[in-house]
């Protein structure tokens, strides 16, 4: 009895707290409410010590209230129709294709979940045009991409036959790419974003460029938003979480993530045993974001509201995902039991319902009013980013053909008995002999449905998604600037490195192109030297420099400004392409030429951000990726993890993007010059990888041959004749970075020690080589009645005598690439294998790539011509002091 007395007394004590909240709600409102649970909780510690459980999580219900949601601005019932046309088309494209070719693919259910999040938005927020002249940057989520060539067919953007060639792009006249894929639709798509977790790390970094723009002065500061449409189960890649605290400490409140929480990934529940919308929610309010979450649609509005003892909330926490998914695929009965029937206060609540009621009851993400109020305070909150957390089902919409089912994701047909029942869900008007087909079906020009989103679409400036081009081209680099570099250092020693920075500050202090260029270091600028770009540009920061740094009385001290130039990342190469490819893709993106130069330890390039670098490509960004400490034994000490023998054959993939190994100061200049004028003169689609070393050597005069230049750009050409032309025994030396200068020591030890006349000849591109002899190849092979072609490498080398000897800094399959072109014996070598902490000197012995080796192949390709006896070569190995059983490098 007294335990039940305390029980109604705890009740009464709670009745009157809460009485008492709703009273300073009704007269102070939600700011004043929080102020004084927050006094009361000081209070309550203070005074007894009671310290609250820690939650980094609020209850599992709206974040916005009913009674605080924005108004719904448009017409329900006209977006609804709209949206179930969008969704019949984007189900038709799917079904067709798989009709007409077996396993062609697609995705009905994502879309299908996130069609209201979409549509919304389409209607109310997306903005393709502010008054201000900015826009909205939109990062469609990549499997959704049906539901957008559906509206745009509906738009008139995309005719029917496109759609029909759905995932079929060579079918005459064209077709649709499976995802966004800038590069193969240039006009539409901006952003590609199947590869998942890398849209949210760039709309991240792409937030903070426009501030950089701004803050710069180099675009007006408005009010443009960048939306990133992601799926709960993409937040498990590493590239979706792993940069959100960037977003929060810059206070990018122009930044707004929409995670479709469908609760299902590809092969079942994203958390069956958890709860993906509370561990979401709690890991970006840990991060500084505003969170707001969006689980049940109206329909529960009054359950909750009427949940005066909380313990609905309570119980709705309480569910698992996985059992969440077994509710959405059962009968109303069966979540009247299973969910409401564990207290019988909780059935009481629900009683005046029917189990068909109960069935239908939307979730938040479908319900058009509950996105739009989300969305409102999302574009109204200052301060810092927002994440939209919305809670739908996967395939909604499709009844028994895979509704919220673990098949859902690869479901990519229906019988016509489901055809029809979507239909009639949707109120498709299509009679039922053309169901079998799925036909595609648009209202006329007239209709009032194709009239009011032509209407929202207008108000809002515009169409979207949509490429657009609208950067002037610079004007050609004033020649002085790089006039000083064909000259060579007259004896002293400089790294490649050494030269790079040295044109690049030249470059920056340019009146007109100096304040385009953008520097991206991952916390490396001072292994590059490049500490004296601090003073002369400043280090980017959103809110200047707010305190004393300790080298403040050096000259080189660590300067951040609000207008500083420099992007200095901190130690994350993703987070640093991300922002290389903001700064390279806004000729598209913003009409500005900004002209971006990362930097980096080559080893944590395409090795690491290989996937990055590829979305770079497919977006057709311009800039420098400058690959630092370049080459597998010039990163004295370092050893396997750092050093790089391999990112030029990774490079090689990658279809725009050129890759230069240079050796000289004057390569440099010739190559960054020439790749201005590409990217940003004559607006060509391509990239740059660029490697230079760290160790210090004499940088020669440019040689006066009027081909040079030509043969840098495309390649090759002959940097140094051998002054023993007549000499009987010959041979062709090729390098390339660092190791030439060992190319150049082994022409020296064959005329000097075994009357071999070695010319030697700079690789600057194999893949520049590659490509042209691969075009040609192709050209031949489609014009057998034509006069062959001949690949550059075979033209340029046809009259060298001798066999041909590559020795480079990476791994021997990229000298190798080009052996059928050479035409003579070819011998490659390269260094295959781990790294090692050892010296320069020690590494190129190691590997097999130092003069001794190369004088060594020279004399054994001889040998095997019958030029030389083996007796001179064994004699060779004998001198040299080279050790025959030594480990092979390549495999210890």
């Amino acid at each position: 009895m007294a335990q039940t007395e305390t029980d109604g007394q705890e009740v009464l004590e709670t009745r009157e707290w809460v009485d008492s909240l709703d009273y300073v709600l009704s007269q102070g409102g939600p700011v004043r409410a929080g102020r004084l649970l927050q006094q009361l909780s000081l209070h309550a510690r203070r005074a007894a010590g009671v310290n609250l459980p820690f939650t980094a999580t609020t209850p599992y219900q709206n974040t916005i209230a009913a009674p605080q949601q924005a108004p719904f601005p448009g017409s329900q019932e006209m977006e609804r129709r709209i949206k179930s046309l969008v969704r019949w088309n984007a189900l038709a494209m799917v079904v067709r294709a798989n009709k007409i070719q077996e396993g062609i693919g697609g995705h009905i259910s994502t879309f299908a979940s996130a069609a209201t999040l979409y549509e919304v938005a389409f209607n109310h927020f997306f903005q393709a045009k502010t008054e201000s002249g900015d826009r909205d940057f939109v990062y469609f989520q990549g499997h959704a991409a049906p539901g957008i060539y559906a509206r745009a067919y509906l738009e008139g953007r995309i005719p029917k036959e496109k759609l029909e060639n759905f995932r079929r792009e060579l079918k005459p006249g064209g077709g649709l790419s499976s995802y966004p894929h800038p590069w193969l639709m240039p006009n539409f798509w901006e952003f590609p974003t199947v590869s998942m977790g890398l849209g949210p790390i760039q709309a991240i970094y792409h937030a903070r460029f426009i501030r950089y723009l701004e803050n710069r002065g180099l675009k007006e500061s408005t009010g443009g938003k960048v939306w990133a449409f992601l799926g709960d189960g993409e937040m498990d890649e590493p590239e979706s979480l792993g940069s959100i605290t960037l977003a929060s400490r810059e206070n990018l409140d122009n930044l707004i993530f929409v995670v479709n929480c469908n609760l299902q990934r590809l092969d079942g529940p994203v958390r069956g045993n958890g709860k993906i919308i509370q561990e979401l929610e709690a890991i970006f309010r840990g991060a500084g974001w505003n969170v707001i979450k969006v689980i049940w649609g109206s329909d529960w509005d009054s359950l909750i509201r009427n949940d005066r003892d909380g313990i609905l909330v309570r119980r709705l926490g309480e569910i698992s995902d996985g059992q969440y998914q077994k509710y959405f695929v059962e009968s109303g009965a069966y979540f009247r039991q299973n969910l409401f029937g564990t207290d019988p206060r909780l059935l009481k609540m629900v009683e005046h319902l029917s189990d068909e009621q109960l069935a239908r009851m939307r979730l938040g993400g479908h319900d058009p009013i509950k996105v739009h109020a989300a969305y409102r305070a999302a574009v109204d909150h200052a301060g810092s980013p927002t994440i939209i957390l919305a809670k739908t089902i996967k395939g909604y919409g499709l009844g028994e053909a895979g509704e919220g089912k673990n098949i859902t994701h690869q479901q990519k047909k229906l019988n016509e008995e489901e055809l029809e029942l979507f239909r009639s869900r949707f109120g498709i008007p299509i009679p039922d002999d053309e169901l079998h087909n799925a036909p595609f079906y648009r209202p006329s020009d007239d209709s009032a449905e194709i009239k009011y989103m032509q209407a929202r679409r207008q108000q809002l400036g515009g169409y979207m998604p949509q490429r657009k081009v609208c950067a002037t081209p610079l004007k050609p680099v004033p020649e002085a600037h790089f006039e000083e570099f064909y000259k060579g250092t007259e004896g002293r020693e400089a790294s490649t490195t050494m030269v790079f920075v040295r044109l690049l500050a030249k470059l920056l202090r340019d009146p007109e192109l100096g304040k385009l260029i953008v520097p991206i270091i991952p916390d490396e600028a001072r292994t590059f030297g490049m500490e004296a770009l601090f003073r002369q540009v400043g280090i980017y920061s959103s809110v200047g420099q707010l305190y004393e740094p300790v080298d403040m009385d050096t000259l080189l001290y660590y300067k951040e400004a609000k207008n500083g130039q420099i992007l200095e990342e901190g130690i994350t190469e993703a987070g640093s392409m991300c922002s290389f490819i903001a700064a390279g893709t806004a000729y598209a993106n913003h009409g500005i030429n900004t002209i971006p130069f990362f930097i980096y330890y080559s080893m944590f390039g395409f090795q690491r951000i290989g996937d990055l670098i590829w979305a770079a490509a497919d977006m057709r960004c311009r800039g420098f990726l400058v690959g630092g400490t370049a080459g597998r034994t010039t990163l004295a000490g370092e050893g396997l993890q750092h050093q790089d023998g391999h990112s030029h054959v990774l490079a090689l993939p990658v279809p725009n993007l050129m890759a230069y190994d240079p050796a000289f100061a004057y390569e440099i200049a010739i190559i960054i010059q020439d790749g201005i004028k590409r990217m940003y003169v004559d607006q060509e689609s391509i990239f740059y990888y660029l490697t230079v070393t760290n160790e210090p050597l004499p940088m020669p005069e440019m040689p006066k041959d009027a081909n040079v230049r030509e043969g840098i750009l495309r390649g090759l050409y002959r940097f140094k004749t051998s002054d023993a032309p007549d000499q009987k025994l010959r041979a062709q030396l090729l390098g390339s970075g660092t190791i030439m200068y060992e190319v150049l020591k082994a022409q020296t030890i064959l005329k000097e020690k075994y009357g071999v006349a070695a010319d030697v000849w700079s690789v600057t591109s194999y893949k520049e080589l590659y490509r042209n002899a691969n075009d040609c190849e192709r050209w031949n092979m489609l014009h057998p009645g034509e006069s062959p072609k001949m690949p550059f490498v075979t033209q340029t080398l046809k009259d060298a005598p001798g066999p041909f000897i590559a020795a480079s800094d990476y791994m021997k399959v990229l000298p190798e690439s080009l052996a059928k072109w050479v035409p003579g014996q070819f011998v490659s070598l390269g260094t295959d294998g781990f790294g090692r902490s050892e010296s320069r000197v020690a590494l190129r012995d190691f590997f097999e790539v130092d003069a001794k080796h190369i004088v060594l192949a020279t004399l054994g390709a001889l040998a095997r011509e019958k030029k030389i006896s083996l007796d001179v070569v064994k004699q060779a190995i004998r001198d040299l002091g080279i050790d025959q059983e030594k480990p092979n490098p390549a495999t210890s």
